[in-house]
């Protein structure tokens, strides 16, 4: 199953949850891996990775080099991970980091700025999460001893919390290069920058070219069960192995997880646009509901908010209905609905996830 005609909604569903899950749009997070990734598992030649020595792993990182067109790359378990051992990798304690209000690593990863990197997040609001040099440049600190020094520069693309909206080419070029003017580095959330490639038409190498890293998750709209990449210069990667085995990160025998990496690098994205369809279709099903409010033009990729604020009840009240009906969804904030669609949802699960929205709304 992977086209938005297909007649199943869940693939290897839970016995148990068979007959009542209608559709689980909580997060693309929720993908189970293909039977083709099981397949790579279970066949991965292996070895022992914090020696270098997994063959597996060692051709996962290699690939991901080659596609981003950068010197080297490293697996890590999580996109969170990736972004604090960048965060690390180009900063001091008590410096700043320039970022999004609600970008991701401001919002969903445990304060690990402060707690673990020593540096305090430097934030401007943008109405659909992406920053301009405009709003970057007046963050930027003097260069004055008595005064926290701005270290790093972080987009996010697509941005998660504002609803997969997608960074412009001209708009990432500019903060980059000028970024690298002032002497700045500029790291790149990229956990989705797939899903922005395919909106944008063009591939991942040619959108990143001018970070200085990137991190990538291989466990969102990919489909592998778990990790993320970060990519970058040689002497970057070097630098973020070692903090990663700081944090936590070494792994023995990855290869087993590197496999699956492998099939949903070079299988998954040619159809993320399957993915982008069906919200498309799930974005325009939630406008026509009364008291539920779409901005259609904001549905770029795989993500749609919805404002309940027009029914009378809290997105909590309703995401809590929906449950009880097998439609699974969260909340953004009291007034908004997040649903994320993926390779486990069909367009026949979305009809039906619309058709019980309607209803609660109703009632």
């Amino acid at each position: 199953m992977s086209g938005p005609t297909a007649s199943s909604s869940t693939r290897d569903a839970d016995p148990q949850s068979a007959g009542k899950l209608v559709a689980d749009l909580r997060s693309d997070t929720v993908t189970r891996p293909t039977p083709e990734m099981r397949r790579a598992m279970a066949e991965a030649i292996v070895g022992d990775d914090v020696y270098g020595e997994d063959p597996t792993m060692n051709r996962l990182q290699h690939r991901a080099a080659e596609i981003f067109a950068r010197e080297a790359a490293l697996f890590v378990p999580s996109g969170s991970m990736g972004n604090l051992i960048a965060i690390k990798v180009w900063t001091h304690h008590g410096n700043e980091v320039i970022c999004d209000q609600r970008g991701h690593i401001n919002q969903m990863e445990m304060a690990s700025v402060a707690a673990i990197s020593g540096c305090l997040p430097h934030t401007a609001y943008s109405p659909d999460g992406i920053l301009t040099w405009k709003m970057i440049e007046p963050l930027i600190r003097p260069k004055i001893y008595y005064r926290a020094q701005t270290g790093l520069i972080s987009m996010e693309n697509s941005h998660s919390i504002a609803g997969g909206t997608v960074l412009q080419q001209d708009n990432a070029d500019e903060i980059c290069d000028r970024a690298h003017e002032a002497g700045l580095p500029v790291h790149l959330d990229g956990a989705r920058i797939f899903n922005a490639a395919v909106a944008l038409g063009r591939n991942v190498k040619e959108i990143t070219s001018k970070f200085d890293s990137v991190t990538f998750c291989l466990s969102k709209g990919l489909g592998a069960p778990v990790g993320s990449m970060l990519v970058g210069s040689r002497d970057f990667v070097e630098k973020a192995r070692a903090i990663r085995k700081m944090v936590g990160g070494g792994m023995r025998q990855s290869g087993v997880l590197a496999a699956a990496g492998l099939v949903a690098l070079e299988k998954m994205p040619e159809r993320l646009h399957e993915d982008h369809a069906n919200a498309r279709f799930l974005a325009q099903g939630l406008a026509r509901i009364p008291g539920v409010k779409v901005d259609l033009p904001r549905v770029q990729t795989n993500i749609v908010n919805s404002d309940v604020s027009g029914t009378g009840r809290t997105a909590a009240e309703i995401c809590t209905e929906l449950g009880k009906q097998g439609v699974l969804c969260a909340p953004a904030d009291a007034q908004t609905i997040r649903m994320v669609t993926h390779y486990d949802v069909d367009r026949a699960a979305l009809e039906r996830a619309i058709a019980t929205f309607g209803k609660i709304v109703k009632h």
